[in-house]
């Protein structure tokens, strides 16, 4: 049992590009989708000034739109 202020709490994001996938793992997120992610599952850059993030698509905990 994890103590709740010990538990990773989900964060949101947009999603702004996807990769091709692989025959067998095709991706199942399209841009524009808002989804829930591990805060420690990412590896976050910054690019012209803008923040992003990278993830796996297995990474993602759901897909809410």
């Amino acid at each position: 049992i994890i103590p709740d202020n010990a538990q990773e709490k989900p964060q949101r994001g947009t999603v702004v590009a996807v990769g091709k996938g692989t025959k067998e793992n095709p991706i199942t997120v399209k841009v524009g989708d808002t989804v829930l992610y591990g805060k420690y599952s990412v590896q976050e850059l910054k690019h012209e000034g803008e923040d992003f993030i990278i993830m796996r698509e297995s990474d993602i905990f759901a897909i809410i739109s």
